[in-house]
């Protein structure tokens, strides 16, 4: 296992603090999300596993979706973990890398990366990781209120830790998910969206 630390744990550990006043409004991102809540399927009784959690902008809307089921959100910044706790959010919150270690096994009805997937050192550590912890038949779930180019030309203009921070061609992702035992189910890559579902073989 690579020990050596990632340089993106510091930006956002960095950035934590003033995370919320920067960029959209994060009451406006949870209204833009909402919109899509029948193509993000989510039901009453399932477990989500919110993986790059942040602040927890969307947490609470996640914790509504699935009553009385739970939501384990986790993050590798520990400043962002301890700002999204502070929020007293009734969400299981946890430091966790999902590119270096195990995040559960068969326990998770959905794992949801949203806003985090490019930001992951090892993609296929990461997709592996999150496959072990879905149930069989578990669904991974990838978003962006933006498409891939967007996201992708942003982050080379970031520079720093982030600057090759991209999400895949789609011609790779059926290839990344097969590797780690996981089948792309749809993918939308538009210029206000990106939704990739897939599922646990």
């Amino acid at each position: 296992m690579d020990a050596t630390p990632d340089p993106r744990i510091a930006f956002f550990d960095k950035l934590a603090e003033r995370w919320d006043q920067e960029g959209q409004p994060p009451a406006e991102t949870v209204a833009r999300v909402d919109r899509l809540a029948e193509q993000l399927a989510l039901e009453p009784g399932q477990t989500v596993l919110e993986v790059g959690c942040g602040t927890g902008q969307l947490t609470a809307w996640l914790v509504e979706q699935v009553l009385p089921g739970r939501v384990v959100a986790i993050d590798f910044s520990p400043a962002m973990v301890a700002q999204a706790r502070a929020k007293g959010i009734p969400a299981g919150f946890r430091v966790a890398d999902v590119c270096r270690e195990a995040v559960g096994a068969e326990c998770i009805d959905v794992a949801l990366c949203f806003h985090s997937f490019p930001h992951f050192r090892n993609r296929q550590s990461a997709l592996k990781n999150l496959a072990q912890a879905l149930k069989p038949g578990g669904r991974l779930l990838i978003m962006h209120l933006c498409g891939s180019a967007a996201i992708n030309a942003f982050h080379a203009d970031v520079g720093g830790a982030v600057a090759g921070d991209h999400l895949p061609d789609a011609a790779e992702w059926p290839r990344l998910l097969d590797a780690a035992g996981l089948r792309l189910v749809s993918l939308v890559d538009r210029d206000d969206l990106f939704l990739l579902e897939g599922t646990r073989n």
